[in-house]
């Protein structure tokens, strides 16, 4: 039990570690939860593509039906936010996923999704790690019922709806990494009227031998077909599609950060409203905020505070520079597919790359990237509390201005750009970001952040 943790978004883990024995016991402490918060209606246990993750989602079915839960187990992999969207839709108590998102095919995981099917909060997950104890199940006789359903076509359907997008002039190359993404992106793409040619959309526990991260080059076989079959754009989903990552004709692969500046920009030409973004995130929505009469809602990085602030602030878009987003009138959960269809849209409005160069053109060029440093995690508090004894008067030659302490030490500096030191919540890292108007500036304020904090770990 001492090896299980719930971190930024659930348990995850090397397979040596996540252990059917130490699912189980999750399974417990989760069904123990429900049990002292009065919760009573059906649960729903989702898996992703990998070997493992289908007797996971079992397991944990078993465990949850053996305190009396009533529990829904798709029938297919699928993914997280196709789950999440099910609690809402179908009224149940809360979901187990069985996934590691991302992570190369030796790891698992597993999250915890609540009733509102937003990511869970702290002093919730506090609370199940709290429990956590070998199962003890009631007399089999009063277990639950276990039932497999599909949960795919109610998401496309409310997906649908919600966006009202007609592709049919699109041609859209559309990439799921081996994920779960294959055969629910692309199908709802290709029901809006896309012509879509599809990429690593078998499965395959082994993700093609890498790992299912829609990183700049994981991507770049995407930019080529996008660019040999004339295609409008590039669509990717990281291995639980919950993220998106975008190419196109032009750019090849796009910032998410200027993705989520033309979806924003997109929506607020029918639409109002606040954005909400992580401490990471791009100031370019700031200024797309501010030219339409709207305000930007800062956060710590982590889906689950974008969706809290979603909610209290009733957002437009909220997302991260990682590739989550969510949109007004959909659960607060970044969700891939859904922002497929949505930048489907936005493209058969405009070319994407000719907004972006629009919206750059407007407000500025923005840069931004971010670094590594080794970490260990016990050592991490200790660097922060010293970094604010160390935090310079100026960086890269530009006075900071200000020093806002959302989620570790972000710099605001005289000339529009910005350093950002925090520590990582699923690696042994701390995480350098910059953003600024040129590359080589951005470059310079990447060199200093790096050199700044590596004396102190």
């Amino acid at each position: 039990m001492d090896k299980i943790a719930f971190g930024t978004d659930g348990w995850r883990a090397t397979l040596d570690i996540f252990t059917d024995e130490r699912v189980r016991i999750v399974g417990e402490a989760v069904a123990t939860y429900l049990e002292d918060e009065g919760y009573t209606d059906p649960v729903i246990v989702g898996y992703d593509a990998r070997e493992t993750s289908p007797g996971f989602a079992e397991s944990l079915a078993e465990i949850l039906a053996g305190h009396g839960f009533d529990v829904l187990l798709p029938k297919r992999d699928c993914p997280t936010p196709v789950i999440a969207y099910a609690i809402v839709n179908r009224g149940l108590s809360c979901a187990l996923m069985v996934t590691a998102s991302h992570n190369p095919p030796e790891y698992n995981g597993v999250k915890f999704i609540p009733e509102d099917g937003a990511p869970a909060l702290p002093e919730r997950t506090e609370k199940i790690e709290s429990n956590l104890a070998e199962p003890d199940l009631l007399p089999e006789d009063e277990w639950g019922e276990i039932t497999e359903i599909d949960p795919i076509p109610d998401h496309a359907e409310h997906a649908t709806d919600l966006v009202g997008a007609d592709l049919s002039d699109l041609t859209i190359v559309y990439d799921a990494l081996h994920g779960s993404g294959r055969g629910v992106t692309d199908a709802l793409l290709e029901s809006a009227g896309a012509e879509v040619i599809t990429r690593r959309c078998t499965q395959d526990p082994d993700f093609g031998g890498g790992e299912p991260e829609p990183s700049p080059s994981n991507l770049q076989p995407l930019a080529d077909a996008v660019e040999e079959h004339d295609a409008d754009l590039g669509i990717a989903n990281d291995g639980d599609a919950d993220r998106i990552a975008i190419t196109t004709p032009d750019r090849g692969y796009l910032d998410e950060n200027l993705f989520f500046a033309a979806v924003y920009d997109y929506l607020l030409e029918s639409d109002s409203g606040p954005a909400v973004r992580s401490v990471s995130t791009t100031f370019l929505i700031d200024r797309i905020a501010e030219a339409n009469g709207e305000e930007v809602i800062e956060v710590p990085v982590g889906f689950k505070w974008v969706g809290k602030a979603m909610g209290d602030s009733d957002a437009l878009i909220g997302g991260e520079e990682s590739g989550g987003f969510s949109i007004r009138g959909h659960i607060r959960e970044k969700d891939g597919v859904l922002m497929a269809l949505l930048a489907g849209a936005v493209t058969a409005a405009k070319p994407l790359d000719d907004r972006v160069d629009a919206l750059l053109e407007e407000f500025g060029e923005i840069h931004a990237s971010k670094r590594s440093v080794d970490c260990p995690d016990s050592e991490k508090e200790r660097v922060l509390d010293d970094l604010e004894d160390h935090i310079p008067e100026s960086v890269a030659g530009s006075a900071v201005a200000n020093t806002v302490t959302l989620d570790g030490f972000k710099l605001l500096l005289e000339d529009g750009s910005w350093l950002l030191i925090r520590p990582s919540g699923t690696e042994p890292k701390l995480r350098v970001y910059g953003e600024a108007s040129s590359d080589e500036r951005l470059q310079t304020l990447l060199d200093e952040g790096v050199a700044l904090v590596e004396p102190l770990v």
